[in-house]
């Protein structure tokens, strides 16, 4: 008898990673089975936990690989412009256009928060924050500075989390990353 062609993969532990994320995207992080994800991915339903051990191992994976392609966007946007305000539009850009990822990233109740692949893909991620607030931050000095760029952070963190949860008010640009640029222009325009 022979074995069905879809059980061989280059890459399993991606193809479930991507079946996850569209789970995710579909139901949220709550809804992950690794069980059903083998049957997705065509595969027998051990095959995710020996590459993730259980759910929180295959939760870590996906908040490694957002922080990861964070940290891209934000240090693109800040070659590209040096401009906080596009800094923050790409973070914007980032929880919008990788909802799944974007779930799960900021939840550490549901992944392995001492994994160190995932400290150090959330290191990258902050330092590529860290450098796109930098020309904004540099306004200030010591803790203010600390404080200026926790404040821009949440601005963009918490436009992101509302536009991506329905809950902004009509009358902004239909496209995510103007209607963050033009919220965060009203408070940051000419900053950085």
């Amino acid at each position: 008898m022979s074995t069905p062609a879809t059980y061989h993969h280059k890459n399993l532990p991606s193809t479930i990673i991507n079946a996850a994320l569209d789970v995710i995207a579909e139901s949220g992080p709550s809804a992950l089975s690794l069980r059903d994800l083998a049957r997705r991915a065509g595969v027998s339903h051990a095959a995710p936990a020996h590459h993730f051990r259980d759910k929180a191992g295959l939760l870590t994976a996906v908040a490694v690989q957002g922080f990861g392609l964070l940290a891209d966007a934000l240090a693109e946007a800040q070659q590209q412009t040096g401009d906080f305000l596009e800094v923050g539009v790409a973070y914007v850009g980032f929880a919008v256009g990788h909802p799944a990822h974007f779930a799960v990233m900021f939840r550490p109740e549901l992944y392995r928060a001492d994994d160190p692949e995932l400290i150090a893909a959330k290191a990258l991620a902050g330092e590529s924050l860290r450098q796109g607030v930098a020309p904004f931050a540099a306004s200030e000095s010591g803790p203010a500075s600390q404080d200026a760029a926790l404040a821009a952070w949440s601005l963009v963190h918490g436009f992101a989390t509302l536009w991506l949860s329905g809950n902004l008010p009509a009358g902004l640009p239909a496209d995510p990353r103007e209607a963050a640029r033009h919220v965060a222009s009203v408070l940051f325009a000419g900053r950085g």
